[in-house]
């Protein structure tokens, strides 16, 4: 099944820059960045991002706020603000051996890095690749990652799954399933993440003064270090 998958992927694989390097710190950036956000809206900020701050060096020398600044659009701010204590981290100290260590960084981010960069055996098992290896009953090694992010991304999708042109269909035990629709994420227009997506927004424009902000959205990106307060003003951090 393997073997498919892979001669597959030779030709519908995405062609994406961050599978052209084995530079750890330029796949930190992009499966940071791509926690919770589609690859069309990563592409150019990762592009951006690793020509503006290409090493971590470089990153750790950018203040929090620049970080803040680069990062707005992306969302789930805190992600940024993580890249950039990890990037300190590492220009001080090297890469840890365990990269759990460094901010921001759990067991899959961490396995996914080991796994492109450091060419180490180990399969990351996202959301696509569990309900790949789900539904096929066939446990994949760490080669296919990329083909299995494409094969979900593309044709063995959560709800309706494409298996007229999936190239594991013939051996699939689920061939022709169709799934109930996962639980929604709740909807952004009106919430409270975006009362502090607006105010950070505001604050990243210029200082603002504490009395004519959401107090609610102040205290909750205080507690996350994503702003700070100077007297009555509230500011981004550095």
């Amino acid at each position: 099944m393997e073997a498919q998958l892979l001669a597959w992927f030779d030709t519908n694989g995405r062609d994406l820059p961050w599978r052209h390097t084995k530079d750890p710190y330029a796949i930190l950036v992009s499966e940071v960045m791509l926690q919770q956000t589609q690859v069309e809206r990563v592409l150019p900020r990762y592009l951006a991002w690793v020509e503006l701050w290409p090493t971590p060096a470089a990153l750790a020398a950018a203040t929090p706020a620049d970080v803040i600044r680069a990062w707005q659009g992306l969302g789930y701010n805190r992600r940024g603000l993580n890249l950039h204590r990890a990037a300190c981290v590492i220009a001080e100290q090297g890469w840890p051996e365990d990269l759990t260590a460094l901010p921001g960084v759990g067991p899959y981010t961490a396995a996914a890095i080991r796994n492109q960069a450091f060419g180490e055996p180990v399969l990351p098992v996202d959301t696509n690749v569990a309900r790949i290896q789900e539904r096929t009953g066939h446990t994949f090694g760490p080669d296919a990652l990329q083909a299995l992010f494409d094969l979900g991304a593309a044709v063995c999708l959560a709800r309706v799954p494409r298996c007229e042109i999936c190239p594991l269909a013939e051996a699939c035990p689920s061939r022709g399933r169709r799934y109930e629709p996962l639980r929604k994420q709740s909807a952004f227009e009106g919430s409270f993440r975006q009362r502090r997506a607006l105010l950070l927004r505001e604050v990243a424009a210029e200082p603002r003064l504490l009395e004519t902000l959401d107090r609610e959205a102040v205290d909750s990106l205080l507690r996350d270090g994503l702003v700070e307060r100077a007297g009555e003003l509230v500011q981004l951090p550095g």
